[in-house]
């Protein structure tokens, strides 16, 4: 099975229960949400559009939706079930776009775009790369970008740190042989996480100039990128 087909079959299959999964396996994923958040360009007042890519069930587009109820949003997921688990967690009418990263076309500009787990899948430096440039064209002058995602140490001594903290971690919310035979392995498998530093330098080349990372816990960070 292509390294994508898997990743789609196991959303599928785990649609129903993935935010039960996201509380066992990411740590602070809330907070997380709430931080990014936190840091959208608007006023609670003010109407502006939001695209969601790899939206899940609708977590983060949900809670923007709270903050911002002016705000259009438009949800993207490579699974139809996560989709329409989105559209009915939401209050909200949105608009949905079933695509995988590889195939997807921004359909118009976009004030605020933002993902959440979900930009690891691209397989290497260039594929992000490729899809930085997209966002960074599909925003105007002042929008913003902004991530949540896992992410990769600078060497292997703090890498196996990060690895060994995020284990205890599922380890307290799970069984030790389910994090070892189903979830770490699924990492290796599926995911393609790199560091912040070469995130930045990828968005840099993309073209856009102002970046920050707002939170960081081991391996997992928000970041962002303003287009000026």
């Amino acid at each position: 099975m292509e390294r994508m087909e898997r990743v789609l079959s196991h959303f599928e299959q785990e649609a129903k229960d993935y935010d039960e999964i996201i509380a066992r396996l990411i740590p602070d994923y809330e907070r997380m949400v709430s931080i990014m958040v936190d840091f959208i360009n608007k006023d609670r007042q003010d109407h502006f559009s939001v695209i969601d890519l790899g939206c899940g069930t609708g977590t983060l587009s949900k809670a923007i939706a709270l903050r911002f109820p002016h705000a259009a949003i438009t949800c993207v997921d490579i699974s139809e079930k996560m989709l329409r688990i989105a559209e009915s967690k939401l209050e909200t009418d949105i608009a949905t776009i079933h695509s995988d990263f590889g195939q997807f076309v921004f359909p118009q500009k976009y004030d605020v775009i933002v993902s959440s787990l979900a930009l690891h899948h691209l397989e290497k430096d260039a594929d992000k790369l490729s899809f930085y440039k997209k966002i960074y064209a599909a925003l105007p002058a002042g929008g913003i970008f902004m991530n949540i995602d896992v992410v990769t140490a600078g060497n292997d001594r703090i890498q196996k740190i990060y690895m060994d903290h995020w284990k205890e971690f599922m380890v307290a919310n799970t069984s030790p042989s389910e994090v070892e035979k189903k979830w770490i392995p699924n990492y290796y498998a599926e995911d393609r996480p790199t560091s912040i530093s070469t995130h930045f330098k990828l968005l840099e080349q993309s073209g856009f100039g102002q970046m920050d990372c707002v939170y960081k816990n081991y391996n997992y960070a928000v970041f962002l990128a303003e287009k000026s």
